[in-house]
């Protein structure tokens, strides 16, 4: 029976670090991604990447089905991806994020994407994404990268959201996931 993981919290160091690549699909690895799986409905997450649950593995799953547009599109997980190309319109929407409860960020992606990523057999498949889908995909594989929503402030947005931030990394916010504050 898969677990839920607890969420990494925003100011946990592994949130900041480049993710190592996926060299093999074993058994430890199935179960990991059935976790993550897992821990991201319970947190009604529509992506989870593998630093999310204090993973370094260069890995995230992606599931937006309760997107009307993506109904019939079945949740899938994406090993070692590379977002290659970015094109489309810039789109600004507000992002938020399972490892910043509670935190809100306008955030300007382009709208279409083309990503290589590995399958369960570690063979490379290529994946043409837009929209909603696009910015779900960049925002995971941001997670692989250290990346952050909160990289998308200025340095005035910063300082004046610098306090609620501080709250995060303290772990004084209600959330109804279990959540990692320290590793």
């Amino acid at each position: 029976m898969p677990k839920q993981l607890p969420i990494t919290i925003y100011g946990m160091e592994i949130l900041r670090k480049k993710t190592k690549p996926v060299k093999k699909v074993d058994s430890e690895f199935l179960e990991l991604v059935e976790n993550m799986f897992y821990t991201m409905k319970k947190s009604n997450g529509q992506g989870i990447a593998a630093p999310q649950v204090n993973s370094d593995l260069s890995l995230c799953i992606v599931d937006v089905t309760h997107h009307k547009q993506y109904k019939d599109l079945k949740p899938f997980v994406l090993i070692n991806p590379v977002i290659e190309k970015e094109t489309g319109k810039k789109v600004s929407m507000e992002e938020g994020c399972l490892s910043i409860p509670g935190f809100g960020v306008d955030v300007i992606r382009k709208e279409k994407i083309v990503l290589k990523y590995d399958d369960f057999n570690l063979e490379q498949v290529v994946l043409e994404a837009d929209d909603m889908l696009a910015r779900v995909i960049q925002h995971e594989v941001d997670h692989l990268n250290g990346r952050l929503i909160t990289d998308f402030l200025s340095a005035d947005e910063k300082k004046e959201r610098r306090a609620e931030l501080n709250k995060i990394k303290k772990g004084e916010f209600e959330m109804h996931y279990p959540v990692m504050l320290k590793s």
